[in-house]
């Protein structure tokens, strides 16, 4: 299953790394549903939006949860383009999102975050 090109990646001032922005974005975040995942979204005051999942081990293995992050951070590096700055998301996929289509799970991933930039944020 190679979704990305070579030679791309995505970087950490990208990424939700630490346990405390992971429990910002739930604590004061905005709730978002979708057959395949739910995201947390919360304005972050930065020129770009970062992204963290999660993935309960419900969910399956570790190969399985480790292949849906890596689908989920491919499907939010190529559509950043589409994705205004100055948010932190938290996907929390559903256990459908592990067997749809790469394409299937891009379209309904982009309708989850938010589409103007996030409150606070600097232009």
């Amino acid at each position: 299953m190679k979704e990305g090109s070579a030679g791309t990646t995505f970087p950490k001032s990208l990424r939700l790394l630490r346990r405390a922005e992971f429990r910002r974005v739930y604590d004061e975040g905005q709730r978002r549903s979708s057959s395949l995942c739910m995201a947390f979204v919360r304005p972050n005051g930065l020129p770009e939006t970062r992204l963290g999942i999660t993935t309960p081990s419900k969910l399956g293995n570790a190969v399985l949860r480790n292949r849906l992050k890596r689908r989920l951070r491919e499907a939010f590096r190529l559509d950043q383009a589409a994705i205004p700055g100055g948010w932190d998301v938290v996907l929390n996929p559903r256990p459908a999102a592990a067997k749809v289509p790469f394409q299937n799970l891009r379209r309904e991933i982009l309708r989850l975050f938010p589409r103007e930039r996030g409150a606070g944020s600097r232009e």
